[in-house]
């Protein structure tokens, strides 16, 4: 069993910067791929970023690639997601996630999901 719990979320303006934080406790966080989605107002929930606890290798969604890096530390149980350049279009409630496989947890196979936390930005 895998508990999460997001923190740092936030009302921000176009183009400054957040970082989220997702803290994970159970015995078995390092064995779970973690990621990042997000839901909109009216819209389903998307996902947005994963990274593999064994490598550490990241995944984005093309319309976050090359502003957000997400990053884990496993000895804090606890994965990030630095969010630059932030745009209105990036508002919504963002969940931590934590899957099997990475290429589950981007097609929303999740096996554990955090409560969310608020990202709002406004132009």
């Amino acid at each position: 069993q895998v508990q999460l719990v997001e923190s740092g979320g936030g009302l921000v303006q176009a183009g400054d910067s957040l970082r989220l934080s997702c803290a994970a406790s159970g015995r078995t966080f390092t064995s779970y791929d973690m990621g990042w989605f997000r839901q909109a107002p009216g819209k389903e929930r998307e996902f947005v970023a994963a990274i593999r606890w064994s490598s550490g290798s990241p995944y984005y969604a093309d319309s976050v690639k090359g502003r957000f890096t997400i990053s884990r530390d496993n000895a804090k149980n606890t994965v990030y997601l630095e969010m630059n350049s932030l745009k209105p279009e990036d508002t919504g409630v963002y969940y931590c996630a934590a899957a099997a496989t990475s290429s589950r947890l981007r097609v929303g196979e999740v096996d554990y999901w955090g409560q969310g936390t608020q990202v709002t930005v406004s132009s």
